[in-house]
């Protein structure tokens, strides 16, 4: 393996630190940024939780505070996105860039917002600074690819979990599903839960699983991504879990208009997403689109094996993680995807693997849409 050079092991660690903050900063994207000087990391940085500072700020905070004023002055900084160059919450983090005395930044990748797209570079070089950007750009556009989606084609990235037996069941002919994987698979479940801003289920899975789609750590809760409920008829009671506002936790259901029951799920503090109908049910490209708007990038959906087909039907999934276990149900099991209404091969969605391993005892199986194929859909 070559070494690293400065400026690519410095910009490593700008993405160590934009992946802590996955999942916790929505609606902004999880930057990392790192200020260092010749071989010397100064500070480093993540972007908080909406209303607090950005990650250039808190990299530049941490090094005045570890080094002083005089030391950033003339350093460099690597950033995963570009900075932001308008008044929001916070102050441009361009400003802040320029104040401290940067000599040079380096930049992963452009942010394409409409309120930013080249004009925080521009800014920079104005100001004197040697900006170059592109520096690792394939990871950085890897790790932001859920407000890169959100900004390019108005629509979150979709990542679909499906847990299953060999022969592709997720529950017997009666119901049952738990524990079809593994402890390890299901620990696995809980750290994307924690890197995504939402978790969305059907109705199905709500009704009979009651799940509260919280991320766990053992027995202790350590994350709260907002839940999406898919329930054309508002069939999940208003006791159910997903319901529940501990800790502000926040419910988004996706619906028909006029459906009945909107009362009693209103008064539970879940909003309501009003979508229109579709062939197969509901519009789901339109109910993407409401979470973007609600700013929600990154999406995981669990299940059920009807809106998993519904969704990929749409061509809405980006990417699949599909764990198998060492177990056959047969004809009579339920199936983990539903019906795709595919009479011919050349039909099938288009996918290319990205990678497999061992969970305990279990596989995960990755994949992904084939770039090209549908990316102009929103």
């Amino acid at each position: 393996m070559k070494d690293l050079t400065v400026v690519e092991a410095r910009m490593k660690l700008a993405l160590e630190s934009a992946r802590r903050g996955a999942g916790k900063t929505y609606p902004n994207p999880s930057v990392g940024a790192v200020v260092w000087k010749g071989s010397q990391v100064l500070g480093r940085g993540v972007t908080r939780p909406p209303g607090g500072p950005h990650a250039e700020v808190v990299a530049l905070q941490s090094a005045t505070r570890r080094h002083g004023e005089r030391a950033v002055r003339g350093a460099s900084m690597g950033v995963t996105l570009e900075p932001c160059c308008f008044q929001g919450r916070t102050a441009p983090c361009t400003r802040a860039i320029i104040e401290a005395g940067l000599r040079r930044v380096y930049v992963g990748c452009r942010d394409p917002h409409s309120r930013v797209s080249g004009r925080g570079i521009a800014k920079l070089r104005r100001a004197g600074i040697d900006v170059e950007v592109g520096t690792a750009e394939e990871a950085c556009r890897e790790h932001h690819r859920g407000f890169l989606s959100v900004c390019e084609r108005g629509r979150p990235f979709v990542t679909l979990k499906l847990g299953s037996t060999l022969d592709g069941r997720i529950a017997t002919e009666s119901g049952e599903s738990r524990w079809i994987t593994g402890p390890q698979a299901r620990g696995l479940v809980h750290r994307m839960r924690g890197r995504s801003d939402a978790v969305m289920v059907g109705s199905g899975t709500a009704l009979a699983d009651d799940p509260a789609l919280t991320a766990r750590r053992g027995e202790r809760v350590v994350g709260r991504p907002v839940r999406v409920l898919v329930d054309s008829r508002l069939r999940v009671p208003a006791a159910a879990r997903i319901y529940s506002d501990d800790e502000g936790a926040r419910t988004l259901v996706m619906t028909r208009k006029g459906a009945r029951g909107r009362r009693s799920v209103a008064a539970t503090g879940a909003e309501l997403l009003d979508l229109p109908g579709s062939p197969g049910g509901m519009d789901l490209t339109a109910g993407m689109r409401a979470l973007a708007e609600a700013g929600l990038t990154t999406v995981l959906v669990e299940g059920g094996g009807g809106l998993a087909a519904a969704l990929v039907r749409e061509d809405l999934v980006d990417e699949i993680h599909w764990i198998l276990a060492p177990a056959l149900l047969g004809r009579e099991g339920r199936p983990a995807l539903g019906s795709l209404g595919i009479r011919a091969l050349a039909q099938a969605p288009k996918l290319e693997w990205v990678g497999m391993g061992r969970l305990g005892d279990d596989i995960r199986i990755t994949a992904r849409r084939r770039v090209g194929h549908g990316d102009n859909k929103q």
